[in-house]
């Protein structure tokens, strides 16, 4: 499989077919990430240098920049170039939302209007959405845009990406939703992963339900008894988690008094969204074994994850998938379910 690379303006250099590990890590709410290694030689130190993009193999809808860590070693053992870097998405992590604004509309819109009042990115133009109604009520000032989008994009269960287009020189933005392909339906072809179909090796089951917490009373402007509150979700006896959500940062001036309330509303149910039971399954599975990956099922995707031994049955949404290229062969690493917390935020 070749390796493409381009410059930022998209104009192609080269491509490096003698890499020796490629791991492609795609992410349905989040920014893709990969990470390669290749022999140290003139071509391929010219053709990976920071702020290049490169494709893989024939398919060109996704693209990622070489940014961040960069190593070459040389030793007895090593002689080897390491490159890491983010699928295209990361340019929207440069840029703000700018100064105080309101938004009330669809999570798709909002996307779409943050993303037409930054700063311009050099060949970006936005695509298609998905007709998703989610709906939302906020007010953000000079924040990140990128961590925006993938908020709002957990929250309405959407995927995004930027894909390239090396003919007319431009990256567009998309969001898409993954299919439901699970054992119950009956529209959309089954994908099952279980240990009767071999297609879930070295499964990991990970729970966790440190952050959970299922009511919200959300603080927003005023003092003392004269402060308003809402409260979102709710619960009771050992079943109760409660926490308190500071949201004067809400400005009440700007927004009639129902889009306030509503924007505090919007709040504390994303805050109840991030800190859910969460619950994945990693495992390995071979590329086209029973279901071929790409054409059976894909990122985004519902599936149903069978593990007799521990009595489980679950219908998941394969939110990440590390493609991994070695030795001439490739396998995949579907995650299934949400991704777990790295650290636990208690003054949140």
């Amino acid at each position: 499989m070749e390796i493409h690379v381009y410059d930022r303006n998209l104009r192609r250099l080269g491509h490096i077919e003698n890499h020796t590990s490629l791991q492609w890590h795609r992410k349905y709410y989040e920014c893709g990430t990969f990470e390669l290694h290749c022999p140290v030689t003139a071509e391929n130190l010219r053709l990976l240098q920071p702020g290049n993009i490169i494709t893989k193999g024939d398919n060109k809808a996704e693209a990622a920049v070489i940014r961040g860590d960069q190593a070459e070693e040389e030793s007895t053992l090593v002689n080897e170039i390491t490159r890491n870097g983010h699928f295209l998405p990361i340019y929207l992590g440069d840029r703000l939302t700018g100064p105080l604004f309101n938004f009330s509309g669809t999570v798709e819109d909002a996307m779409h209007y943050m993303i037409n009042r930054m700063e311009k990115i050099p060949l970006l133009q936005i695509g298609a959405d998905t007709g998703d109604t989610t709906k939302v009520q906020f007010q953000a000032t000079y924040k990140n845009v990128l961590e925006y989008i993938i908020k709002m994009a957990k929250y309405a269960e959407i995927g995004f990406r930027v894909v390239p287009d090396f003919k007319k020189k431009t990256m567009t933005f998309e969001t898409y939703k993954g299919i439901d392909r699970t054992q119950a339906q009956g529209k959309n072809p089954r994908v099952i992963f279980s240990e009767s179909y071999d297609n879930l090796n070295q499964a990991k089951h990970n729970y966790s339900d440190a952050t959970m917490k299922t009511k919200v009373i959300v603080g927003g402007a005023g003092e003392g008894a004269n402060r308003v509150y809402v409260t979102v979700g709710g619960g009771t006896g050992f079943d109760l988690r409660e926490v308190f959500l500071d949201a004067k940062d809400i400005n009440k001036d700007e927004l009639t008094e129902k889009e306030y309330l509503e924007a505090l509303r919007t709040r504390g149910q994303e805050y109840l969204k991030e800190n859910k039971i969460l619950e994945n399954f990693e495992a390995e599975a071979e590329a086209d074994v029973n279901f071929i990956y790409g054409k059976d099922y894909d990122l985004g995707d519902v599936v149903t994850v069978k593990k007799k031994k521990w009595n489980t049955t679950q219908n998941l949404r394969i939110t990440e998938l590390c493609e991994v290229y070695e030795y001439g062969g490739m396998y995949v690493v579907p995650t299934f379910g949400d991704a777990l917390p790295t650290t636990i935020k208690w003054d949140e």
